[in-house]
């Protein structure tokens, strides 16, 4: 079976612009009959079909959706996760038709700027956000002012799970480091450490529950125990770094059997502490992780992509009005996966 006749063959078979072929489809009142009636005529001849989600998101304004480009990390690590994102995100809603726009912003303040200079001129249909937190202000004004838009990540701290305006796709962080405490358990670890973000961190703070079942779970120490194999720091290598050496002294003497870390940073600065005399597992399988041979959680950004242009472009159409008999799934909960690398080898179970 041949390819589908796209929008561009159309406009080369009717002799006009993609634009044009454009407004016969969405906006036909505006198009000249006798131009109208020959890109009708290349459609019925080439058999073209429109993608009707993407027709859903394409018949506001613009087919173009909108998405701050992150500033990058001090180590470039973590950043390479939205990286991937935005490449999925891209790639898939070009097969829809859609249009990706990157906008930058200093900080949130600059972002929601963003949000009302690119909305005032109609540039964009839509937006999608990454990097959500407690309290976050641009879904406030995103909803206030009836834009559509759809998060990579939970709305922290307001009902995020339920939530009927806010649209989001996000990672179950807890499911995966769930799994990454259990597999040191299972080989034999019964003193799994763990290094994560200052409390606060929505993300952070799930991903530690993880740990936290799984311990519980296993039952492996007491919980007057579990505090002292656990700290916090901020998302840089030699920070995970200073991380594992006060885990470490924390530890006392019966000491550490392995590490899971809410990131592959940290990882990295763990692992250059205890020199693969330990387990480290990290969370993001990034390049870093693959290279080096441990470890990590990884997030499938196919999916989250997928279901951001779903929750954009199906019955939702990216809002959702109140009072909506829409019954459509608002939010999507994606399972990541442990990519198990050859590392440092695993304690003997005691």
């Amino acid at each position: 079976m041949g390819a589908q006749p796209t929008v561009s063959d159309v406009a080369g078979a009717a002799g006009v612009s993609r634009q044009t072929v454009s407004n016969v489809l969405n906006a036909p009142e505006i198009v000249r009959p006798e131009t109208r009636e020959r890109v009708q005529a290349a459609i019925l001849s080439l058999g073209y079909r429109p993608h009707a989600s993407a027709r859903r998101l394409r018949t506001q304004k613009s087919s173009t959706i909108g998405i701050r480009l992150d500033p990058m990390t001090q180590d470039g690590i973590s950043g390479s996760i939205l990286d991937r994102f935005l490449h999925a995100l891209t790639e898939q809603a070009d097969r829809l038709g859609l249009r990706v726009l990157l906008f930058t912003a200093a900080d949130t303040a600059g972002e929601i700027e963003q949000f009302r200079r690119l909305s005032d001129a109609a540039d964009v249909d839509a937006f999608v956000l990454t990097s959500t937190f407690h309290g976050d202000p641009r879904t406030e004004w995103l909803i206030e002012h009836r834009q559509s838009f759809v998060t990579f990540g939970r709305p922290w701290g307001i009902h995020d799970m339920t939530d009927p305006q806010h649209l989001w796709v996000d990672v179950d962080g807890r499911a995966g480091v769930r799994e990454a405490t259990r597999h040191l358990l299972e080989r034999g670890a019964r003193r799994v450490g763990f290094i994560g973000w200052p409390s606060g961190s929505g993300t952070g703070d799930d991903r530690r529950e993880g740990w936290l079942e799984a311990m519980r779970e296993g039952a492996v120490v007491g919980e007057s125990e579990l505090g002292r194999l656990q700290t916090a720091t901020e998302d840089r290598v030699a920070f995970g770094a200073d991380a594992m050496r006060r885990l470490r002294d924390q530890a006392g003497p019966d000491g550490l059997d392995g590490v899971v870390c809410v990131s592959d940073s940290l990882a990295l600065g763990a692992l250059a502490v205890c020199g693969g005399t330990l387990p480290v597992i990290g969370y993001d399988n990034t390049p870093v992780a693959a290279s080096l041979g441990f470890s990590s959680v990884e997030q499938p950004l196919d999916e989250v992509a997928s279901g951001v242009l779903e929750l954009l472009t199906g019955a939702h159409g990216g809002r959702v009005q109140p009072g909506s008999a829409v019954d459509d799934p608002r939010h999507r909960l994606v399972v990541p996966r442990l990519v198990v690398r050859d590392g440092p080898p695993l304690i003997a179970p005691r």
